[in-house]
């Protein structure tokens, strides 16, 4: 079987700054890889040409084995890739479920005529999107699903994070991009992440996640696929106990002259 998704050779270029250096990653349905590296390294770059903000300059992404290369990032929802991003995209001033709910309702966006003149309708499709956004947030989610009709402004930076990609996932995504998702947590809230993770891998166990992460602590927790990218290239692949050992891997963390001295 093919893999879900497949980058192949991808370089992206911003002038004279090389981004991404003929770079390849595949993705397997239900897997999780995690994306590691140093700043600058690429990282987000790549998912910004995966998930269609980008448009690469050279190699192509196949999605399903469809290419995607120079699909816009309003297709690629729409083909089943999600993702979060290190900034928040929340919108505070709404509520936990109303956050999710906007996001269902990109499905299939209510027309004005449609609401004018069939208001039942719309109100039918708002209640089974407020439903299903509440099944959601009870597979795994407990605390967000308490505080459902709070404010998302109000919400501790963790559970800001989980509402992040609970609202990802609330269109059923075939892909899930996560872009430094453990940032600011303290250490039970990593560990509660963690949880999370490892509970929406056995509630949705077709999805397929790439995870860029900087906390060793959660790579760690997932070890089994692991790439280090540096300078725009996978500089190695494997396992995370072999990956975090590599040489290349403790040059482009450390600097060669730390590594000398080791």
């Amino acid at each position: 079987m093919s893999p879900l998704l497949q980058v192949e050779g991808v370089a992206m270029h911003f002038g004279g700054l090389v981004a991404l250096d003929h770079l390849d990653l595949t993705v397997a349905r239900g897997e999780l890889v995690s994306i590691i590296g140093p700043n600058g390294s690429g990282k987000s770059t790549l998912f910004n040409v995966i998930s269609g903000f980008y448009s690469a300059t050279r190699g192509r992404v196949m999605l399903d084995g469809e290419d995607i290369t120079r699909a816009s990032a309003h297709r690629l929802r729409d083909k089943g890739i999600a993702r979060t991003f290190q900034s928040s995209r929340l919108f505070l001033d709404l509520s936990v479920l109303d956050n999710i709910i906007i996001g269902m309702h990109t499905e299939k966006p209510p027309t004005v005529l449609g609401v004018l003149f069939r208001p039942a309708n719309a109100g039918r499709e708002l209640n089974d999107c407020a439903r299903r956004a509440e099944a959601l947030l009870g597979e795994g989610f407990g605390t967000l699903y308490e505080q459902r009709h709070r404010p998302a402004g109000t919400l501790a930076q963790a559970d800001r994070r989980r509402l992040e990609i609970v609202r990802a996932i609330a269109r059923g995504p075939k892909l899930l991009l996560l872009d430094e998702p453990s940032v600011g947590m303290a250490e039970a809230e990593t560990q509660g992440f963690i949880d999370d993770i490892a509970r929406l891998r056995v509630n949705f166990p077709d999805l397929a996640i790439a995870l860029i992460e900087h906390d060793m602590r959660v790579v760690e927790a997932f070890p089994d696929n692991v790439i280090c990218i540096d300078q725009g290239r996978v500089i190695v692949r494997g396992d995370f106990s072999a990956v975090r050992k590599h040489a290349l891997v403790q040059e482009a963390y450390l600097g060669k002259a730390a590594h000398a001295d080791a």
